[in-house]
């Protein structure tokens, strides 16, 4: 607040306002993992409004997003490279038999260990180009 910086005031409390809409809900006091999940879930609206913005030419939104965007990530763990999520699904690839390598099977197995710590689709394009090798 002091900081005159409107953006960022608005997204935390935004967030706020999610995390209390979630307590509500759950009729309980928050876990760390629930408040993480909540953050996950406006990064990922905002990753949805900056594509629908960009195809609709909405430059001065997609840059206010963006910079929600980035405010939000700052409150989550840090994300794997792709090349370490690449690690990850090969391993899994490898350890699924022969006939049940399809791409649900994978993001089945690969979503439980990734979804803290990658996106999901980044995650999904992963296992596309993966399976298609």
């Amino acid at each position: 607040m002091k900081a005159r910086d409107q953006v960022r005031l608005d997204t935390l409390r935004g967030a706020l306002s999610g995390f209390t809409y979630r307590k509500v809900e759950a009729g309980h006091e928050l876990t760390e993992d629930e408040e993480l999940e909540v953050i996950r879930r406006l990064v990922k609206q905002r990753g949805d409004s900056i594509t629908e913005y960009g195809k609709a030419g909405r430059t001065e939104l997609v840059a206010k997003e963006t910079r929600e965007r980035e405010i939000l990530q700052a409150y989550l763990p840090a994300q794997k490279s792709p090349d370490e999520i690449r690690t990850v699904v090969k391993g899994i690839i490898a350890g699924l038999p022969e006939g049940g390598r399809n791409q649900g099977a994978v993001m089945k197995v690969a979503m439980p260990q990734l979804k803290a710590v990658a996106d999901g689709n980044l995650v999904r394009q992963i296992v596309v180009e993966e399976l298609g090798a």
